[in-house]
C-alpha cells in the first residue's frame, strides 16, 4: 500500500502535537491535520491557565506539603467514584497516569524547556471525608507562562520535524471519514476548506473547496470533546445532574462541537462514558468576546458566601473552590441556572484569579514584577477590575439593600428578599469574632490560611461581609459554563481503540479529550482539576511512542 505518511493525527491541538512529535522523533513520519487555520495550532491548551497534576513535586515540597501516589490515589479514586464495567480502562489509565504525574512527567516537561510558578494551587478542596471527592493537599501547579508556555515545547518540537520533513501539516482539512479496508483503519477522507484570517478561536468559514484523501498505517483522533455543541452537551446530560440548563455559556469555541467523535463512532469505535462531563459553575460572560457565548471562568478563593438564585445559602461543603459538580447538581436542583456570590472588595481584591491565558497578563507574559503586585495592589488584577467594571454580571453597591435590588433587576425573576439574605450575611459575619467556630466555611477559611501559599495570594483574612470597612458589597451572578467531556473512545494503555465488539481496531487511537483523557474516561465522574492538559500530554505521549513502533 502506499502511503502519504507512516502515522496520521487528527487534531492539532495539545494531545495531537504530544502524540506527532513522539512520532517524529522517532524516525517516522506523520501527518497532522486540523479543520482550523494555522493560527490554531496548540488548540485548547492555549487559552487554558496551564495547571498541572504533579505529585510529591519539589514545588509542594518547598512550601511544606507532604504528598505521595498513595495519597493521590486515594483523592482520585474519591472522585472518579468508578463503579462500571466499562470502566475497568479507564481506571488503568488513572493509576498509570498518577504513576506519571507522582514520577517522570515534571523532568520530562523540564528538560524541553518548561517551568512551573512557586506557589501551587489548591483546587477541588473537597470537604466531605478522607475517601471522598477533593484534593487532601494542593497540587495544582501552573506553568510559567500559562497555556502558552505549556505548548511552546510542542509546537517548537514540531516545527523543527516539519523542517527535517518528518512533520507535515495540513490545516483547514475537515475529516468527514475513516478509511478502512477488512476492519483496519488505513487513512482518512474528507473537505479541504477556504483559508481563512480569523483570529485564534474565532469562528471560521465552512466553506469547501476541494476534497481530499490521504493514506496511513495509523490514525490518532485527538479532536476534543463537545463543549462548544451545547445542543449536544444537552444530549448526553446526565439525568443525576438534574434537567440540562436552559442557558449556558461556552468556555471553549464552537469549532469543538465533537463531529469527529460521530464519525469515528461510525467507523466501529466504542465511545463510553459519554454522560460524564465537567462543567464549571462560576462562569461569567465575557464583555470582550472571543468565540460565541464566550465565557470565563472565576477561580475564587474560599470566602465569597455562595447562595443559589431563591437566596438560599449552599449547604456545606458547596464552598467556592470545593466541588464542582457537587455545586452544578444543587444550583440544578433550584429548578434555575444561575447563582450568586456576595462579596467584599477585600475578598475579590485577593481571592479572585480568572482562568484562561488571555486573562492573566502577568503569568502568560512571565513577569515576575506584574505577578508580584497581585499581593500588593490595592485593587484586584486588572482584568478582574475589567470584569468588574463592564462585565455583565458584576454589581457593586455600598449597601446590602441597594445590592439585592440590582441582584433581582439583573435576573428579572425577583426571587431575593433583603431580609434573608441579611439574616444569613450577619450570622456568618458573627463567626468571625472567634478563631474558633461553627460555620464550617469559615473554618475553610481558617483551614486555608494554614497553608502559605493561600495566605500570601489566594485567601483573604477573615472579616465580616457587612463591615464597610471591607467593601464596597459585590455581587456576581454565576452562569453554568461548558467545558470539558470526561467520556471518550474505550481505549488500551498503548491508547488503541477497541471496537463495539471489543476488540481492538488495528490501525485507531485515540488520545486527549476524545478519549476522555486515557481509556474512556480516567477521571469517573469527577477531576480533581489540573488533570485535563496532563492527560493530554500522558495519552498523546502513550500513543505517539505505540504508533511509531507498530507502524512497519
Amino acid at each position: 500500500m502506499t502511503t502519504d505518511a507512516d502515522v496520521i493525527v487528527i487534531g492539532a491541538g495539545l494531545a495531537g502535537l504530544v502524540a506527532a512529535t513522539e512520532i517524529a522523533d522517532a524516525g517516522r513520519s506523520v501527518i497532522v491535520i486540523d479543520q482550523e487555520g494555522e493560527q490554531n495550532c496548540g488548540g485548547q491548551a492555549f487559552w487554558s491557565f496551564g495547571g498541572l497534576f504533579l505529585v510529591d513535586s519539589p514545588e509542594q515540597r518547598r512550601l511544606g506539603i507532604r504528598d505521595s501516589y498513595e495519597l493521590a490515589l486515594q483523592d482520585w479514586l474519591g472522585a472518579a467514584g468508578f463503579d462500571r464495567d466499562e470502566d475497568l480502562w479507564p481506571r488503568r489509565w488513572a493509576e498509570a497516569y498518577l504513576g506519571f504525574a507522582a514520577g517522570e512527567k515534571r523532568d520530562w516537561l523540564r528538560a524541553m524547556g518548561h517551568r512551573i510558578f512557586p506557589v501551587v494551587g489548591w483546587a477541588e478542596r473537597g470537604g466531605y471525608d478522607a475517601m471522598s471527592h477533593g484534593n487532601s493537599v494542593p497540587r495544582f501547579h501552573v506553568t510559567w507562562g500559562t497555556g502558552p508556555g505549556l505548548i511552546e515545547p510542542f509546537v517548537r518540537r514540531a516545527r523543527a520535524a516539519q523542517d527535517s520533513g518528518r512533520l507535515g501539516f495540513r490545516f483547514r482539512h475537515r475529516v468527514d471519514a475513516l478509511t478502512l479496508t477488512n476492519g483496519v483503519v488505513e487513512g482518512v477522507s474528507g473537505a479541504v476548506l477556504e483559508p481563512t484570517q480569523a483570529p485564534r478561536g474565532a469562528s471560521s468559514s465552512r466553506k469547501v473547496i476541494g476534497d481530499f484523501t490521504l493514506r496511513a498505517q495509523a490514525v490518532i483522533v485527538a479532536s476534543g470533546g463537545i463543549g462548544g455543541n451545547h445542543e449536544l452537551v444537552r444530549q448526553n446530560w446526565p439525568q443525576r445532574l438534574g434537567k440540562p440548563p436552559q442557558r449556558m455559556i461556552s468556555g471553549v469555541p464552537a469549532h469543538v462541537d465533537g463531529r469527529m467523535l460521530g464519525i469515528t463512532e461510525a467507523a466501529g469505535a466504542r465511545l463510553i462514558n459519554r454522560d460524564r462531563m465537567w462543567h464549571y459553575v462560576e462562569g461569567l460572560q465575557n464583555f470582550d468576546p472571543i468565540w460565541p457565548r464566550h465565557g470565563i471562568r472565576i477561580l475564587p478563593g474560599p470566602s465569597s458566601m455562595w447562595f443559589d438564585a431563591t437566596g438560599k445559602r449552599l449547604p456545606a461543603p458547596l464552598f467556592p473552590g470545593s466541588d464542582t459538580l457537587g455545586q452544578l447538581h444543587a444550583i440544578m436542583a433550584t429548578g434555575y441556572d444561575y447563582s450568586w456570590f456576595v462579596l467584599t472588595q477585600a475578598i475579590i481584591k485577593k481571592e479572585f484569579a480568572l482562568s484562561g491565558s488571555e486573562q492573566n497578563p502577568d503569568l502568560t507574559g512571565k513577569s515576575w514584577l506584574m505577578t508580584a503586585r497581585r499581593a500588593t495592589n490595592k485593587a484586584a488584577p486588572a482584568p478582574v477590575e475589567a470584569f468588574k467594571q463592564h462585565g455583565a454580571d458584576f454589581i457593586v453597591r455600598d449597601n446590602l439593600d441597594d445590592l439585592v435590588v440590582a441582584m433581582n433587576a439583573l435576573s428579572g425573576d425577583n426571587l431575593l428578599k433583603p431580609g434573608e439574605l441579611r439574616s444569613q450575611i450577619e450570622a456568618r459575619d458573627r463567626e468571625i469574632d472567634n478563631a474558633f467556630v461553627k460555620d464550617a466555611q469559615v473554618m475553610n477559611i481558617h483551614n486555608a490560611r494554614r497553608y502559605i501559599g493561600d495566605r500570601l495570594i489566594r485567601t483573604a483574612k477573615p472579616h465580616k461581609i457587612l463591615d464597610p470597612a471591607y467593601g464596597p458589597l459585590i455581587a456576581v451572578r454565576l452562569n453554568i459554563l461548558t467545558r470539558k467531556t470526561l467520556g471518550g473512545f474505550e481505549t488500551d494503555l498503548d491508547a488503541r481503540v477497541f471496537g463495539q465488539d471489543g476488540a481492538i481496531i488495528p490501525g485507531l487511537y485515540a488520545v486527549g479529550e476524545a478519549a476522555g483523557f486515557g481509556g474512556g474516561g480516567m477521571h469517573g465522574y469527577r477531576s480533581l482539576e489540573g488533570t485535563f492538559l496532563g492527560g493530554c500530554l500522558f495519552s498523546g505521549r502513550n500513543a505517539g511512542r505505540a504508533a511509531a513502533k507498530a507502524v512497519a
